[in-house]
Protein backbone atom coordinates (compact mmCIF):
# COMPACT_ATOMS: atom_id res chain seq x y z
CA UNK A 1 0.00 0.00 0.00
CA UNK A 2 1.36 2.98 -0.82
CA UNK A 3 1.63 6.85 1.40
CA UNK A 4 0.01 9.92 0.72
CA UNK A 5 1.80 12.65 0.29
CA UNK A 6 0.55 16.39 0.85
CA UNK A 7 1.93 19.35 -0.61
CA UNK A 8 1.14 22.66 0.47
CA UNK A 9 1.39 25.13 -2.37
CA UNK A 10 4.07 28.05 -2.21
CA UNK A 11 4.21 31.44 -0.88
CA UNK A 12 2.13 34.34 -2.42
CA UNK A 13 0.92 37.67 -1.53
CA UNK A 14 -1.41 36.95 0.67
CA UNK A 15 -0.06 33.94 2.53
CA UNK A 16 3.02 35.88 3.24
CA UNK A 17 1.26 38.65 4.85
CA UNK A 18 -0.95 35.90 7.11
CA UNK A 19 -4.09 37.11 5.24
CA UNK A 20 -6.93 34.34 5.06
CA UNK A 21 -6.97 32.94 1.33
CA UNK A 22 -9.33 30.66 0.91
CA UNK A 23 -11.16 31.02 -2.79
CA UNK A 24 -9.37 34.24 -4.32
CA UNK A 25 -7.61 32.61 -7.11
CA UNK A 26 -3.96 34.79 -6.23
CA UNK A 27 -0.48 33.64 -8.10
CA UNK A 28 2.26 32.82 -6.85
CA UNK A 29 5.29 35.13 -5.63
CA UNK A 30 8.54 34.87 -7.12
CA UNK A 31 9.48 33.49 -3.82
CA UNK A 32 6.57 30.85 -3.88
CA UNK A 33 7.73 29.95 -7.45
CA UNK A 34 11.56 29.21 -6.41
CA UNK A 35 10.18 26.87 -3.47
CA UNK A 36 7.34 25.25 -5.82
CA UNK A 37 10.97 24.18 -7.48
CA UNK A 38 12.93 23.30 -4.71
CA UNK A 39 10.64 20.34 -4.00
CA UNK A 40 11.34 18.95 -7.73
CA UNK A 41 13.99 16.29 -5.99
CA UNK A 42 11.23 14.54 -4.10
CA UNK A 43 9.71 13.19 -6.92
CA UNK A 44 12.01 13.61 -9.58
CA UNK A 45 12.20 10.01 -11.12
CA UNK A 46 9.04 8.80 -9.78
CA UNK A 47 5.69 7.47 -10.62
CA UNK A 48 2.76 7.82 -8.24
CA UNK A 49 -1.05 6.18 -8.25
CA UNK A 50 -2.07 9.62 -8.85
CA UNK A 51 -1.81 13.06 -8.40
CA UNK A 52 -4.36 15.45 -7.77
CA UNK A 53 -4.21 19.34 -6.66
CA UNK A 54 -6.84 21.73 -6.22
CA UNK A 55 -8.06 23.58 -8.92
CA UNK A 56 -7.00 27.15 -7.51
CA UNK A 57 -3.73 28.13 -9.48
CA UNK A 58 -1.18 28.53 -6.35
CA UNK A 59 -2.08 24.82 -6.32
CA UNK A 60 -1.86 23.73 -9.71
CA UNK A 61 1.25 25.98 -10.35
CA UNK A 62 3.52 24.34 -7.59
CA UNK A 63 2.45 20.73 -8.98
CA UNK A 64 3.67 21.50 -12.53
CA UNK A 65 6.75 23.44 -10.95
CA UNK A 66 7.51 20.62 -8.82
CA UNK A 67 7.65 18.44 -11.49
CA UNK A 68 4.16 16.53 -11.20
CA UNK A 69 2.64 16.65 -14.06
CA UNK A 70 -0.63 15.34 -15.19
CA UNK A 71 -2.35 16.08 -12.02
CA UNK A 72 -6.13 15.89 -11.98
CA UNK A 73 -8.05 18.58 -9.99
CA UNK A 74 -10.47 17.81 -7.36
CA UNK A 75 -12.99 20.57 -5.97
CA UNK A 76 -12.98 19.16 -2.87
CA UNK A 77 -9.36 20.17 -2.54
CA UNK A 78 -10.36 23.61 -2.47
CA UNK A 79 -9.20 25.70 0.78
CA UNK A 80 -11.29 26.41 3.38
CA UNK A 81 -14.30 29.23 2.38
CA UNK A 82 -13.52 31.71 5.09
CA UNK A 83 -16.67 33.78 3.99
CA UNK A 84 -16.52 37.46 5.27
CA UNK A 85 -13.08 36.61 6.71
CA UNK A 86 -11.53 36.26 3.18
CA UNK A 87 -8.77 38.47 2.89
CA UNK A 88 -8.25 39.08 6.71
CA UNK A 89 -5.43 38.29 9.16
CA UNK A 90 -6.36 36.57 12.63
CA UNK A 91 -4.78 39.85 14.13
CA UNK A 92 -7.10 42.09 12.81
CA UNK A 93 -10.54 39.84 13.14
CA UNK A 94 -9.45 39.62 16.83
CA UNK A 95 -9.70 43.52 17.22
CA UNK A 96 -13.23 43.15 16.54
CA UNK A 97 -13.43 39.63 18.14
CA UNK A 98 -10.18 39.14 20.88
CA UNK A 99 -11.45 35.39 21.55
CA UNK A 100 -12.16 34.06 18.05
CA UNK A 101 -10.60 30.66 16.62
CA UNK A 102 -10.96 29.66 13.38
CA UNK A 103 -11.16 26.06 14.57
CA UNK A 104 -13.70 26.70 16.82
CA UNK A 105 -16.02 29.78 15.81
CA UNK A 106 -15.77 29.50 11.69
CA UNK A 107 -16.53 32.47 9.98
CA UNK A 108 -19.23 34.84 9.17
CA UNK A 109 -20.82 35.10 5.54
CA UNK A 110 -19.66 36.86 2.86
CA UNK A 111 -21.04 39.91 1.78
CA UNK A 112 -21.65 38.24 -1.62
CA UNK A 113 -23.70 35.69 0.18
CA UNK A 114 -21.20 32.91 0.50
CA UNK A 115 -21.98 31.32 4.12
CA UNK A 116 -18.24 30.37 4.66
CA UNK A 117 -17.22 26.97 6.11
CA UNK A 118 -17.07 25.03 9.60
CA UNK A 119 -14.27 22.96 10.51
CA UNK A 120 -17.06 20.14 10.17
CA UNK A 121 -17.55 21.16 6.22
CA UNK A 122 -14.31 21.11 5.35
CA UNK A 123 -13.72 17.76 7.00
CA UNK A 124 -16.54 16.76 5.03
CA UNK A 125 -15.02 17.40 1.60
CA UNK A 126 -12.07 15.95 3.20
CA UNK A 127 -13.80 12.87 3.82
CA UNK A 128 -14.71 12.09 0.60
CA UNK A 129 -11.21 12.44 -0.75
CA UNK A 130 -9.81 10.29 1.28
CA UNK A 131 -12.82 7.75 0.25
CA UNK A 132 -11.83 8.10 -3.02
CA UNK A 133 -8.06 7.60 -2.85
CA UNK A 134 -8.36 5.13 -0.69
CA UNK A 135 -8.58 2.29 -2.97
CA UNK A 136 -6.21 3.62 -5.24
CA UNK A 137 -3.33 3.81 -2.58
CA UNK A 138 -4.62 0.33 -1.54
CA UNK A 139 -4.00 -1.45 -4.81
CA UNK A 140 -0.78 0.32 -5.74
CA UNK A 141 2.72 -0.07 -4.31
CA UNK A 142 3.48 3.84 -5.31
CA UNK A 143 2.70 6.77 -3.45
CA UNK A 144 -0.34 9.40 -4.18
CA UNK A 145 -0.10 13.01 -4.13
CA UNK A 146 -2.22 16.09 -3.47
CA UNK A 147 -0.96 19.06 -3.54
CA UNK A 148 -3.73 21.65 -1.93
CA UNK A 149 -3.92 24.21 0.95
CA UNK A 150 -2.52 24.38 4.57
CA UNK A 151 -6.49 24.57 6.11
CA UNK A 152 -7.25 21.90 4.07
CA UNK A 153 -4.74 19.88 4.29
CA UNK A 154 -4.43 20.16 8.09
CA UNK A 155 -7.97 19.11 8.71
CA UNK A 156 -7.89 15.80 5.97
CA UNK A 157 -4.59 14.72 8.12
CA UNK A 158 -6.59 15.16 11.29
CA UNK A 159 -9.06 12.96 9.67
CA UNK A 160 -7.12 10.71 8.40
CA UNK A 161 -6.17 9.98 11.73
CA UNK A 162 -9.59 9.77 12.81
CA UNK A 163 -9.39 13.07 15.10
CA UNK A 164 -12.36 15.52 14.32
CA UNK A 165 -11.94 18.19 11.67
CA UNK A 166 -11.15 20.64 14.10
CA UNK A 167 -7.57 18.88 15.39
CA UNK A 168 -6.29 20.28 12.76
CA UNK A 169 -4.98 22.96 14.52
CA UNK A 170 -2.64 20.68 15.53
CA UNK A 171 -0.57 20.32 12.23
CA UNK A 172 1.09 23.62 11.52
CA UNK A 173 1.74 23.40 7.99
CA UNK A 174 4.05 25.93 5.87
CA UNK A 175 4.18 26.63 2.14
CA UNK A 176 6.18 24.48 0.06
CA UNK A 177 6.49 21.35 2.14
CA UNK A 178 5.80 18.49 2.30
CA UNK A 179 4.10 15.48 4.62
CA UNK A 180 3.38 12.34 4.31
CA UNK A 181 0.33 9.92 5.95
CA UNK A 182 1.35 6.11 6.10
CA UNK A 183 0.58 3.33 8.27
CA UNK A 184 2.34 1.16 10.60
CA UNK A 185 0.89 -2.02 11.92
CA UNK A 186 -2.52 -1.18 9.97
CA UNK A 187 -2.81 1.71 11.93
CA UNK A 188 -2.44 5.20 10.11
CA UNK A 189 0.27 7.66 11.39
CA UNK A 190 2.39 11.20 10.53
CA UNK A 191 5.34 9.66 9.02
CA UNK A 192 6.80 12.92 7.97
CA UNK A 193 5.62 16.75 7.68
CA UNK A 194 7.35 20.03 6.47
CA UNK A 195 9.99 18.28 4.80
CA UNK A 196 11.86 19.83 2.39
CA UNK A 197 14.74 18.37 0.18
CA UNK A 198 17.91 19.20 1.69
CA UNK A 199 19.98 21.90 -0.22
CA UNK A 200 21.88 20.41 -3.11
CA UNK A 201 19.78 17.35 -3.24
Amino acid sequence: MGDLLLIRHGETEWSAAGRHTGRTDLPLTREGEAGARTLAPFFAGRSFAFVRTSPLRRARDTAELAGLRGAETDEDLCEWDYGGYEGLTTARIHEGRPDWSLWRDGVPPHPDGRPGESAEDVGRRADRVLARVAPLLAGSREDGVLVAHAHLLRVLTARYLGLPASEGRLFLLTTATVGRLSTEHGLPVVAGWNQRPLPGA
